[in-house]
């Protein structure tokens, strides 16, 4: 696990969040001309009563089955 100190809607809070799934979020964040902590926000006002760090591990699984998706369906 990681400990990763980010700006969260003007409030500063740390993630614990495996490696995988930071930099994941990274590219994620990259490839939508964003940055970690505005990805970040935006998950946490989806995310309900989830924890934040659980919250940000579904997102992540969430935008990569969506992307096999689309590539099946193209293929």
């Amino acid at each position: 696990m990681l400990k990763h100190s980010i700006t969260v809607a003007g409030h500063y809070t740390t993630l614990s969040i495996e490696p995988q799934f930071l930099a994941a979020l990274k590219e994620i964040a990259t490839e939508r001309g964003t940055s970690v902590a505005a990805l970040v926000a935006d998950v946490n006002a989806d995310r309900g009563n989830a924890n934040l760090s659980s919250a940000i591990r579904v997102f992540v699984l969430r935008y990569y089955q969506d992307r096999i998706s689309a590539l099946n369906q193209r293929a």
